[in-house]
């Protein structure tokens, strides 16, 4: 609990995408806005890498944004490679014959990948063990869809992180939280995803062992269906935003909605749709989507104060 009056202060993130400055932001947020918890939900891993292509000796070429950057210089590489990681990219350097080895094999890409991935989420566990280790902060983390299932063993092994993926944790002597960053089918058949049928049992699982449901807090990758929180650009059949992305539609889980109306819990914590950023009221449970702009570097977040068995309030961060 936090200051005199009993209430539990929580800072919630949600959707990083292996920004640096993200995850440095996240990771300091405790002291920063005097959190007693710290909670990131879903999709902590990146999208794609970004070819750092050495042209001659000491020069390399970088597209980025559209952009072709000719870097003459180790300290224009570094500075480029740094704001890569920093919105969520893997720079990789690499040369003009293996970019066209590359081409003709997408399994070697994939391998690529997975080994950029995983070597920034250690990096990141590392980073965060030396910053905590006099932090009297709770952090929790829940992975989402886009996170591939090797990782959780990787942040498991931090000594101040909890990973919380099917469990319910008590976050004080009144809350507990259930957890999962499963989702409903994307189209881009995601790592952690499956039909709503499976889903809404997954969910049912974790939640059936809370004790105190009215005051629980389900903490829930996909936002409720129709909920506000879930409205995304039209896709054409070839996955491409449809109409310029002027026509929205909802795309949460209805499972998750049916479950938050089911059992009516003090709060929803949802994410996956970066721009839904906002609240919405289904019975008498605040759902919560903090939003996210990680391609920009920056932590968009929620500072929420809970009482015994309310909400006494709830505070969009923008950092």
């Amino acid at each position: 609990m936090s200051g005199i009056d009993m209430a539990t202060r929580i800072f919630y993130a949600t959707d990083i995408h292996s920004s640096w400055k993200c995850w440095k932001k996240f990771i300091n947020a405790g002291s920063f806005y005097k959190a007693d918890v710290c909670i990131l939900s879903g999709d902590l891993t990146g999208k794609a890498i970004v070819p750092v292509v050495e042209t001659s000796i000491g020069k390399y070429k970088v597209n980025l944004a559209e952009q072709e950057l000719i870097l003459k210089s180790e300290e224009e590489l570094e500075g480029t490679e740094k704001h890569i990681k920093d919105i969520g990219l893997y720079p990789y350097r690499t040369n003009p014959d293996e970019m066209e080895e590359l081409k003709a094999d997408p399994k070697r890409i994939d391998e690529i990948f997975e080994g950029l991935m995983i070597e920034r989420v250690r990096e990141f566990i590392v980073y965060a063990d030396e910053k905590l280790s006099n932090s009297k902060t709770k952090r929790y983390i829940c992975l989402g869809n886009d996170d591939s299932l090797s990782i959780d063993k990787i942040i498991e092994k931090s000594q101040y992180i909890t990973v919380v993926e099917g469990m319910v944790v008590r976050i004080d002597d009144d809350h507990e939280m259930a957890s999962s960053g499963w989702t409903n089918p994307t189209p881009w058949d995601t790592p952690r995803e499956c039909i709503e049928e499976e889903l809404y049992k997954r969910i049912e699982g974790v939640v059936s062992e809370i004790e105190d449901v009215p005051k629980s807090i389900f903490n829930l990758h996909a936002p409720p269906y129709g909920s506000g929180l879930d409205e995304a650009p039209q896709l054409s059949p070839d996955l491409k935003v449809s109409h310029s992305g002027r026509i929205k539609v909802p795309v949460g889980s209805t499972s998750v909605r049916k479950i938050i109306e089911k059992y009516q819990p003090l709060l929803g914590l949802h994410g996956h749709i970066h721009e839904c950023r906002g609240t919405a009221q289904i019975g008498r449970t605040l759902c919560v989507n903090p939003g996210s702009a990680y391609d920009q570097g920056s932590l968009l977040g929620s500072v929420i104060l809970l009482e015994d068995n309310s909400i006494r309030s709830h505070i969009p961060i923008f950092g």
